[in-house]
C-alpha cells in the first residue's frame, strides 16, 4: 500500500504557518523581550515529545534530506540521545510508582537537558525548515498544561500580561490530525495516534507498513511458512 502523506502534511504545515505567524507577531510587539538570535540553542536542549503526525513529518524530511554517512552520523547522535531520554523517563516512572507527586516529577523532567541530535557543531539545526512547532514558538510566552511558561533567556517579566501561544490547543489539533491519519490508512493499531515520542526516536523509527499496521499479517505468516519449505514442497 502506497501511503500518501501529502494531504496530512499540508494540514500540519497550516498549523506550522499559524505558529510561525504567532511567533512573528509577539516578536514584533516585544522585540526586546524575545531574545532568539542565530546561534542561540537553548531550546535545542529541551525535553519534549512529538505527536504521530509531527514524528512522521520530521522522519520523512530527514530521510529526504540526508543519505549515506551523514544520515548514519545523525542517527548515531539520535540513538545516544534516545538512550538518555529513556533513562530519564524510566526514573520518572519509578518515582511516580514510589508515590512521588506526579506534578513535581514532571517539573523535574522539564529541567532535564538533552542535546537535540539535529543540533550541529555550529549550534544550528540540521533540519531547521522542518523543525517541530514546539521549537518554532520557544522564546515567546506559552500556555502548557494550563500554566504559563517562558524561555529563561527571554526578557518577559513574570506576572505581566503578554500575548500567549496556547500549546494545549495546538496539541489537541495535532492529536486529532494524527487520529485522522490512523483512521485514513485503516491501521490495525487503532491507538497509535495516542503515542508520543521524542524527536530522537522519530528519527530512528522506520515508519513502514508493518509499523503503521497496514500490512496483512496473515500474508506475512503465509510467506514465512512458504519460505520454510524445501523445493519439493515438504
Amino acid at each position: 500500500m502506497e501511503i500518501d502523506f501529502t494531504p496530512f502534511f499540508k494540514r500540519y504545515e497550516a498549523l506550522v504557518a499559524k505558529a510561525d505567524k504567532a511567533f512573528a507577531h509577539v516578536k514584533g510587539q516585544y522585540p526586546e523581550e524575545v531574545k532568539c538570535t542565530p546561534g542561540c540553542a537553548d531550546c535545542c536542549y529541551a525535553l519534549f515529545d512529538l505527536t504521530l503526525i509531527e514524528a512522521l513529518y520530521i522522519n520523512y524530511h530527514f530521510k529526504e534530506q540526508y543519505k549515506g554517512a551523514k544520515r548514519e552520523a545523525l542517527l548515531e547522535k539520535a540513538n545516544a540521545a534516545d538512550r538518555k531520554i529513556h533513562k530519564i523517563k524510566k526514573a520518572a516512572f519509578r518515582a511516580t510508582q514510589e508515590g512521588k507527586d506526579e506534578e513535581k516529577v514532571l517539573e523535574d523532567v522539564a529541567q532535564e537537558r538533552i542535546r537535540c541530535p539535529l543540533l550541529n557543531d555550529e549550534d544550528r539545526c540540521d533540519l531547521y525548515a522542518y523543525r517541530p512547532i514546539a521549537c518554532r514558538v520557544y522564546g515567546i510566552p506559552l500556555a502548557i498544561g494550563g500554566k504559563g511558561h517562558t524561555c529563561g533567556r527571554s526578557g518577559f517579566v513574570q506576572g505581566k500580561n503578554y500575548p500567549t501561544f496556547n500549546m494545549d490547543v495546538v496539541h489537541e489539533q495535532l492529536m486529532a490530525l494524527s487520529a485522522e491519519f490512523v483512521q485514513a490508512i485503516q491501521s490495525r493499531h487503532v491507538k497509535m495516534a495516542d503515542v508520543l515520542v521524542p524527536l530522537s526516536l522519530a528519527l530512528l523509527t522506520d515508519y513502514d507498513e508493518a509499523y503503521l499496521g497496514i500490512n496483512d499479517p496473515s500474508s506475512e505468516e503465509k510467506g514465512a511458512a512458504e519460505g520454510g519449505k524445501d523445493d519439493d514442497g515438504s
